[in-house]
């Protein structure tokens, strides 16, 4: 490399080269050029801008544009080498933009900074990101309906504590992870409303002296607007600690999740079958069949929990405008984002291949007392207080255990003996499918109710 190649293009007002570790050191290209495609699309867009504001001539803006769609080509095809010495992803291109059109492409930065530069193309990234997100939290809710539509009649064990509470069906558990699910979706549907917002034309901190038109740029990529603030534009990033902020949500359910597949599929539950495609073997134990891809799922979590505290971190003291401390935000970002888009493409199809063990289920719900709170309910309908009535039924579950026995084989002599109101038909209400069918409450687990919400999901336009 020449000493030409090697000077920076900032290096105007330096007399000596910069140290060949610090140059390394404050380097950002060995990541950020993944914004390529989004620089390149910027600076043809703000070209256009300044040929259409007389700026640059037409003969300029078609040299400039050719120009960086042949970068955009050399990149794609493996023809082009980022360089630590020119920093980041920006002034590589610039550099080699410059040096296939000549002087002429040094106009391109005409009225823009790497503050505002940075700045779009963040957000172009973080855009199609947070659209990518979306689509892929719809399809783990269309496979969670998929498969809770095959099991509303499928009794499991309710659990509270990880003790058994209350019968519920398969499908009300399911849809619980579903709504989860859903909410996440919309706070991404939220948060891109906050990023798709033009930060161009912001300048280095004050705006520019050029007379440019910032609503025809917002308008060519795609914006629904532009920042109000110049400021703000360029040393905010509360927008991408939004998405490291969701992301940790959607980590966190998926996680739950997880912690739920990895028991259900032990020998001790049994309620669940992953697919081979997803679990792995042991070098040792030829029985085994690890739920890996749930594993590591819930280990990726706490990676997408520390980059939201890594990016909180580098913003909680800076005074206005930018710091170089902000180059620090696109790791946590990319990997963010990385992370949950393979977690929730790899759980969608997962959860589609999954086999669960309805007559296990079955035989588990009726285990540990759970149909106790609905002889209570019996009791409180016959005019017991259900205090009172609870403590009736406590003492009946001591009796059980005691004598090694579930509550519907208790004989009616002896259930009245713990109270006179309990007549011949309480049979009817304390088996666990009575148990299910009997919590129609909106909302509730009954069959009937989890039919109703599944005919609601259905009806909406994202899972028609």
């Amino acid at each position: 490399m020449n000493k030409q190649d090697d000077k920076k293009l900032w290096g105007g007002r330096f007399e000596k080269p910069m140290e060949k570790f610090t140059e390394e050191f404050t380097a950002s290209v060995s990541y950020d050029q993944k914004l390529y495609r989004y620089d390149i699309i910027g600076s043809i867009a703000h070209c256009r801008m300044l040929t259409k504001q007389g700026i640059l001539h037409e003969v300029e803006r078609d040299m400039i544009i050719t120009g960086l769609e042949s970068i955009l080509h050399d990149i794609e095809h493996g023809d082009f080498e980022f360089l630590v010495s020119l920093e980041d992803v920006h002034m590589n291109i610039e550099k080699r933009l410059i040096e296939k059109i000549g002087p002429v492409g040094g106009k391109l930065h005409t009225a823009r900074s790497r503050n505002d530069q940075v700045a779009l193309d963040s957000r172009l990234y973080a855009r199609d990101a947070v659209k990518q997100i979306i689509e892929l939290v719809r399809n783990l809710q269309r496979a969670l309906v998929e498969q809770a539509s095959q099991h509303t009649e499928t009794i499991m064990p309710g659990y509270t504590h990880l003790q058994t509470a209350q019968p519920i069906v398969l499908a009300h558990h399911l849809l619980a992870y579903f709504e989860m699910f859903d909410r996440d979706a919309q706070r991404f549907s939220e948060i891109y409303q906050r990023v798709n917002v033009l930060p161009l034309g912001a300048g280095a901190l004050a705006g520019t002296t050029f007379d440019i038109d910032r609503q025809y740029v917002a308008r060519e990529l795609g914006f629904d607007g532009v920042s109000r603030n110049s400021l703000d534009t360029v040393s905010d990033r509360d927008a991408f600690i939004e998405i490291c902020s969701a992301a940790s949500l959607v980590m966190m359910h998926l996680s739950r999740l997880s912690e739920e597949f990895i028991l259900w599929s032990s020998s001790e539950f049994r309620f669940l079958r992953l697919s081979d495609g997803y679990c792995t073997g042991s070098s040792i134990m030829p029985q085994k069949r690890n739920p890996d891809v749930s594993e590591l799922v819930r280990g990726k979590t706490g990676r997408v929990y520390g980059n939201l505290i890594s990016l909180l971190t580098v913003m909680k003291g800076l005074p206005l405008a930018y710091n170089k401390d902000m180059q620090e935000d696109k790791e946590p970002l990319f990997d963010t984002i990385d992370t949950v888009v393979g977690s929730l493409r790899i759980y969608a199809d997962m959860i589609c291949t999954a086999a669960f063990n309805a007559e296990r289920m079955r035989a588990v719900a009726g285990l540990g007392f759970s149909t106790a709170t609905d002889l209570a309910d019996y009791l409180v309908r016959g005019g017991l207080p259900f205090r009172d009535a609870h403590e009736v039924v406590g003492k009946m579950v001591a009796h059980c255990e005691k004598h090694q026995i579930d509550l519907p084989e208790v004989d009616l002599a002896t259930m009245q003996g713990f109270h006179p109101s309990i007549g011949e038909d309480i049979y009817q209400f304390i088996t666990v499918e009575k148990s299910v069918q009997s919590r129609r409450s909106y909302g509730g687990t009954a069959p009937e109710q989890v039919k109703v919400q599944l005919e609601a999901i259905r009806s909406r336009p994202e899972f028609a």
